[in-house]
């Protein structure tokens, strides 16, 4: 479920000095490094790898070795290995660097063949890229006419990264509302120019349109049932890919196999590449939207408008939306710690906007699992993981269309070069460079998101203190600038400071709310 961060990085600034030291410190959280401990040293040789630390390289993945020469790989320790080779305290510790051949082995009569499981963004952007790439590409799809539920907001920056067409696009909008336990509403969007905006999306039409436009580049897709796959022995054996095939007329399908030399997990938060690889468990929220068709004069209101719901009422850790589409609203809800109540809180969330959807008539109910924090593992071998496969969706906002697509074009990209364009074979190393990019450039916007939603979601007073935060001008430029073009934007210092004050001024109003809440309910 991609939806609006607008807000929800609102004291972005007031992090920004430890999003940009731990940004700084560390391009790895929670890698599985030790699982590749065994291959970096019994297949060195056989597989052209040249081990060595404290030297540098374009193409490396790091653990840490530590005094007794095992492999450790915590998030803490990452740290470590960061401000051991920049001279830091922790001397003891040296980064272990593999690097990948010079020369990997030429492939002869044919280009390297990829197999893309899913195609969502993450998948159809991932298979895009690759044929463009000269790869044997193909897409693996069960479900090619729908869509999982989603807010369905892009920032702005995907839409000219990405080339979208605007008519994919239905609805631009430049205002939006966040209205906090009590009700109390904040308009947000006053600092936007004229061409800003955030774009409203069906996911059957974007998705429809990635995957189209990855067969126009050279990608096949075969509308089938990923099932399993068999994880070959050496280097040499293809991926063995196990599905049904739903292209005939069958409508039970029929058994399909595919042999490939490298596969991208892309289906999901219930990812079956990821099982098959044994890339670890997430905790996940359950996203529940309804579409609804609303009349034509209440349409006129979420023209351009969109509102989200924060209370313990709509969600217990996040919070309740009605995003605008072309005809209907999208209304919709989360939450990880009280999964079963979700029917609940969506009630609540419809019932928070019973007057302006008054008259609606419900068109479509969506249910869906969200990651709610990267995988223990992401790569192995030739399989790497993308989009909600690999765990790439924010905490607080629960933003992930754009860093499906953005992960799955970093992927690609990473065998497009580790192959030469599909001439040579590819292995882990190549897979990690993509890793290693994606950590560096992303980990401080997961890490501050991570920290809001500890901060202000703990509590209805907490939340009134978040609302009455996103009524400030700077807060909400900070805020949309971060959003609209997924940088952590560095602030004036000044208002950095005039902002850290306010913070702890409404948390500490918000502590005091909660305590006397408290002893008004014993």
């Amino acid at each position: 479920m991609a939806s609006l961060q607008v807000a929800l990085t609102a004291s972005t600034s007031s992090f920004a000095c430890t999003s940009r030291a731990a940004a700084a410190a560390s391009s790895s959280y929670g890698e599985s490094v030790p699982a590749l401990a065994p291959r970096a040293s019994s297949n060195a040789r056989s597989a052209g790898f040249v081990v060595a630390t404290g030297r540098v390289s374009l193409r490396a993945f790091e653990g840490l070795r530590g005094l007794s020469g095992g492999l450790v790989a915590s998030p803490v320790e990452s740290l470590k290995v960061a401000r051991s080779s920049s001279g830091g305290d922790d001397a003891g510790y040296q980064p272990l660097r593999v690097y990948a051949a010079r020369g990997s082995k030429k492939i002869e009569g044919r280009k390297l063949r990829v197999a893309v499981v899913g195609g969502g963004p993450a998948g159809g952007c991932a298979a895009e890229t690759l044929a463009k790439g000269g790869i044997e590409t193909f897409l693996i799809e069960r479900k090619l006419d729908n869509a999982k539920p989603c807010g369905g907001a892009i920032p702005l920056c995907m839409v000219g990264e990405f080339d979208l067409p605007p008519e994919i696009i239905d609805r631009k909008v430049t205002k939006m509302k966040m209205i906090s336990p009590s009700n109390v509403a904040v308009d947000v969007g006053k600092t936007l120019n004229d061409d800003e905006y955030i774009g409203m999306v069906r996911r059957e039409v974007l998705d429809s349109f990635l995957r189209e436009r990855a067969v126009k580049n050279g990608a096949t897709i075969i509308n089938g049932l990923f099932l399993r796959m068999d994880v070959p022995k050496d280097e040499n054996t293809p991926y063995k890919l196990h599905y049904t095939n739903f292209d005939g007329a069958s409508k039970v399908g029929t058994p399909g196999v595919l042999e490939v030399d490298a596969v991208i997990g892309a289906d999901g938060a219930n990812s079956r590449v990821a099982k098959d690889i044994d890339a670890g468990e997430y905790d996940y929220a359950i996203a529940f939207q309804e579409r609804i068709k609303i009349p034509d004069d209440k349409m006129e209101y979420y023209e351009n408008l969109a509102e989200m719901y924060v209370g313990d009422d709509v969600s217990p850790d996040f919070y309740g939306w009605v995003f605008p589409k072309c005809d209907h609203v999208a209304v919709g809800t989360g939450t990880v710690i009280n999964k079963p109540a979700i029917k609940k809180y969506q009630t609540a969330t419809r019932n928070r906007a019973k007057d302006k959807i008054a008259g609606g008539k419900i068109i479509r109910v969506e249910a869906h699992p969200i990651p709610e924090h990267p995988r223990p593992r992401r790569a192995s071998n030739r399989v790497a993981l993308i989009g909600d496969a690999a765990g790439y969706v924010t905490k607080c906002s629960g933003e992930g269309i754009y860093f499906a697509a953005k992960s799955g074009r970093m992927c690609a990209e990473a065998i497009v070069e580790g192959s030469a364009n599909g001439t040579r074979m590819v292995d882990e190393s190549d897979l990690r460079t993509y890793l290693e990019k994606w950590d560096k450039k992303y980990w401080a916007t997961y890490k501050v998101l991570d920290i809001l939603q500890k901060v202000f979601y703990r509590s209805n007073p907490a939340r009134e203190a978040f609302v009455e935060m996103c009524a400030d001008d700077y807060v909400q430029k900070m805020t949309f600038d971060s959003y609209l073009y997924k940088v952590v934007v560095p602030g004036n210092p000044l208002d950095d400071i005039k902002l850290a004050i306010n913070t702890i001024g409404s948390l500490i109003r918000a502590n005091a709310l909660r305590k006397e809440s408290e002893k008004m309910t014993v």
